[in-house]
């Protein structure tokens, strides 16, 4: 019988439940998830979960919270949940204009960031992540680039600029089982921006109050 995208995607979740439990472990998951995702038939996806509990089964997993600040909630699954989507983008090209990506979208593996004289807006904080490891390459010339991260997630910077400016203060570690996002490239005559914002709703605490 062939597979549904429904089937897939069931099969799916119960991958990232298993991780998020420490039932698999990283490469497990990934390759797990991989061939769910090209599976053909339900033949195929029945042995990606044969060894795993059904649903409802099991120990119940901690609470996770839904809000707050730096919480990677996504449907009480944390980061866990915003894993190893497919995804929605891999670049965005502006000349002489600008682009955005914003809300909720999937972060490809490796996305590259293009401005000449324009400018393009990234917004992490909703978004999901085809992988753990994610490569943002940006490259503006004589144009800029703004990045936008949640408190809670791994970002390293190490871009330069060239009569131009990229801007490192978003650097810092994330929250446990936080995606990795490194940020690199080159700005000529222009600039890139990475900053940390709460998620819309969210407040920092007092001691992170200015």
């Amino acid at each position: 019988m062939r597979a549904s995208d429904t089937e897939r995607e069931g099969i799916a979740e119960r991958l990232r439940d298993a991780l998020a439990e420490g039932r698999l472990d990283m490469a497990e998951f990934e390759e797990r998830l991989d061939a769910a995702y090209r599976a053909k038939t339900r033949g195929e996806l029945v042995p990606l979960v044969s060894d795993l509990p059904a649903p409802g089964e099991g120990a119940p997993a901690a609470p996770v919270p839904t809000g707050g600040w730096g919480v990677a909630s996504r449907e009480e699954g944390g980061w866990a949940a915003r894993i190893g989507r497919p995804a929605t983008s891999r670049g965005g090209v502006a000349v002489c204009g600008g682009f955005g990506r914003g809300g909720r979208w999937s972060v490809g593996r490796a996305f590259t960031a293009v401005t000449v004289m324009g400018g393009g807006d990234l917004d992490l904080r909703d978004a999901d992540f085809e992988e753990r490891d994610i490569v943002i390459r940006c490259f503006a010339v004589m144009g800029g680039v703004s990045i936008v991260v949640p408190p809670d997630l791994h970002v390293e910077v190490n871009g330069f600029g060239l009569m131009g400016g990229f801007d490192d203060r978003g650097t810092g570690p994330g929250s446990p089982g936080s995606p990795r996002v490194r940020i690199t490239g080159f700005a000529l005559m222009g600039g890139v921006e990475v900053k940390r914002k709460p998620r819309k709703g969210d407040k920092p605490p007092k001691s992170l109050e200015k």
